[in-house]
């Protein structure tokens, strides 16, 4: 975690969430949130690396950061999950929705079942997780929802049909949810990582020659990293960005 992170002290003492926080961009959302004093709840559906991560962080943090197991794609343990949180933590006061699947596909081997569970992981839980949320931000005077979409729908991906689909999805959804709850208090904002190199994404899809092409077309002529999601996310989450709603943030290096 980088050591330049700037201090919200309206994010102290809040009661955080963010789904898939267990590893890659989640884990450094759950640190740099802990870092700033927060009540931090994730969800994953990954045990071990969470439970790892909740010892570790609580042992420096001012409050515990408390891990809660579920299936997002199970809208009754999304239900519970948050319900636990609320009872453990107090209202929800910041909701992250991280959690996604970009796993590759190709539309010829594309089948209804493998249609519909990417759908569950990437866009139907943003959805009832916000929806169940919701209310104790209501009821708390407001509060803040940040949905991770992606720039990938935008570059015309061969293997990415299905997740390119849920990620500008998203940016419907964060623009339909910001005009519901707006009048409540509740700002509802995106963002949209680039070419964010995880273990994950080292491991499984990206090689030194695919990095240097992506560097090349970014202004920024760097290798972007989970961290450098954590300020834009802590900014849009405190009350410094207490007028802005409906708004998608890119960070990507310059591609976009």
């Amino acid at each position: 975690m980088a050591e330049m992170q700037a201090q919200f002290p309206d994010l102290k003492d809040r009661t955080v969430l963010i789904t898939g926080g267990g590893s890659g961009i989640g884990a450094s959302l759950v640190e740099g949130f802990a870092k700033q004093g927060a009540k931090v709840a994730f969800i994953d559906i990954a045990e071990e690396p969470s439970k790892a991560l909740a010892v570790r962080l609580s042992a420096q943090s001012a409050h515990p950061v408390a891990f809660y197991h579920a299936d997002l794609r199970d809208v009754r343990d999304i239900k519970s999950t948050v319900a636990a949180v609320e009872s453990d933590l107090g209202a929800i006061r910041v909701l992250v929705n991280n959690a996604a699947w970009d796993d590759r596909h190709d539309i010829d081997t594309m089948t209804e079942e493998y249609w519909d569970n990417s759908q569950a992981i990437n866009l139907k839980q943003v959805f009832f997780v916000s929806q169940a949320a919701a209310p104790g931000m209501r009821g708390a005077g407001g509060g803040a929802i940040i949905n991770f979409s992606s720039i990938a729908f935008k570059m015309n991906p061969p293997q990415l049909s299905s997740y390119a689909a849920a990620k500008s999805g998203i940016i419907g959804l964060t623009k339909s949810f910001a005009g519901r709850l707006g009048p409540e208090n509740v700002r509802v904002n995106a963002v949209l990582p680039g070419m964010i190199v995880t273990q994950r994404q080292l491991d499984l899809w990206l090689t030194e020659d695919g990095m240097a092409r992506t560097v090349d077309r970014q202004c920024l002529k760097r290798v972007l990293s989970a961290d450098d999601l954590v300020g834009p996310v802590l900014f849009l989450a405190s009350d410094c960005s207490g007028a802005m709603t409906g708004q998608a943030i890119t960070v990507d290096g310059g591609i976009f």
